[in-house]
């Protein structure tokens, strides 16, 4: 009788090997496998168990239609397809996300494979950048933007099942307590006090117009220094905001530039009635460059003729004006300081930006409809209005109260 040989194949242990199953010289354990596009993958393990589980994912994913083939891609490899995919947002914002992308995530996080970051390993990373980085949570956040736009891409394409960065920055400010720091209107008064320096101060009253119009309108600063004489219509009465100026990095090593971009909402694309004192500004302004022999030289995505310039022709740069009200702020401060009054005025630490916010405050003083406040602004939604700039002056509370207490008829 002829003996059949056992013809399986075996480990070291005398534990009979799978198909595909295979121990390599040192010990450890592979599996190979062929995906839907025909390429042959393998995958390691120390022991046959920590195989079979992997082997018991693999098919686990395969039932569930998750690219097996793509387990090998890194979080880096998907932003960049991410990047090469992504419409509809205008070219500073993309290449703001890749700076802060390249800056923040890809050294080290970007590194790991797709398929193996865990929502722990999300919680950790906005952990180490709040904890040793000390970061703002509003860079978290556009941080966690950018991760969570590029997981949920993994997620449509069926790379993994679920987005590991769900709930974990919500999650962050919780167990943090993070206190976001409100935007400030300057005071009728402070706001008189810097009016006044800027226009009796001949060190400083060429910045006059640029900062009353901010003031009178508020506009954004990518709009006013994007301003045109074309845009201006002094008889009408009003200004056509139409675009914005901004100035953004081209990449790495590629130096910055200016562009010009649709305003950031399709509300931002609005006409803003002019008061008088806005008007004049615009007037001295007009002056001051005839005086000057100042003109215009810049050119910007064929745009031309900006109204405020610096004294080489060139457009204001954001930083540039926020500069200026450091220092314009500082003299002026000194100036009340040596007048040795008691309880003196003294301006705040502001921006640009703050200027905008004062306008908004003044016209929720005087009580304009809410819905002319968001059409003057610019605001794509109401939400946006009331939650951001109706942050009344104390001044304006304690006179909505004294109103209150008109109301109420205490009994003696």
């Amino acid at each position: 009788m002829t003996k059949t040989r056992n013809t399986k194949r075996k480990d070291s242990n005398r534990t009979v090997l799978k198909k595909e199953e295979s121990q390599r010289p040192n010990g450890t354990y592979s599996y190979r496998w062929t995906s839907d596009d025909g390429e042959r993958h393998v995958f390691y393990a120390p022991t046959l168990d920590e195989l079979r589980m992997k082997e018991a994912e693999l098919a686990y994913d395969i039932h569930d239609g998750i690219r097996t083939e793509c387990r090998n891609t890194t979080v880096n490899q998907l932003f960049d397809l991410w990047c090469d995919l992504k419409r509809g947002i205008k070219d500073n914002t993309l290449q703001n996300y890749k700076y802060m992308y390249n800056t923040f995530i890809r050294p080290k996080f970007g590194l790991q494979k797709v398929v193996c970051v865990k929502k722990s390993d999300v919680k950790r990373f906005y952990n180490l950048l709040a904890d040793d980085r000390v970061m703002k949570i509003a860079t978290i956040d556009t941080i966690h933007n950018i991760l969570h736009q590029v997981f949920d891409m993994a997620v449509d394409d069926n790379y993994i099942r679920t987005n590991p960065t769900e709930k974990r920055l919500k999650e962050l400010k919780q167990s943090h307590n993070f206190e976001v720091e409100k935007r400030k209107a300057l005071t009728v008064a402070e706001q008189n006090l810097f009016m006044d320096f800027l226009k009796r101060t001949p060190k400083y009253n060429h910045w006059y117009p640029v900062f009353t119009v901010m003031l009178g309108t508020g506009m954004r600063v990518g709009e006013t220094v994007g301003l045109r004489w074309c845009d201006i219509y002094l008889e009408e009465g009003y200004i056509d905001v139409n675009h914005t100026l901004v100035y953004y990095s081209k990449g790495t090593g590629l130096g910055c530039k200016f562009a010009i971009n649709t305003p950031k909402t399709k509300a931002g694309v609005r006409q803003i009635p002019m008061m008088d004192f806005v008007k004049e500004a615009l007037l001295i302004e007009k002056k001051y460059q005839e005086e000057n022999g100042l003109s215009c030289k810049a050119s910007v995505d064929c745009y031309t003729d900006f109204i405020f310039i610096n004294r080489f022709g060139d457009v204001q740069h954001q930083g540039t004006l926020n500069k200026a009200i450091r220092r314009i702020t500082r003299d002026c401060n000194d100036e009340v300081l040596l007048k040795g009054e008691e309880n003196p005025i003294l301006l705040p630490p502001f921006s640009c930006h703050s200027l905008r916010h004062t306008f908004a405050t003044r016209m929720c003083e005087q009580c304009v409809n809410i819905k002319v406040i968001q059409d003057v602004l610019g605001h794509k939604d109401i939400e946006t209005t009331m939650d951001v700039y109706t942050d009344a002056t104390m001044d304006l509370k304690t006179k909505e109260i004294g109103h209150l207490q008109d109301c109420f008829v205490l009994a003696m």
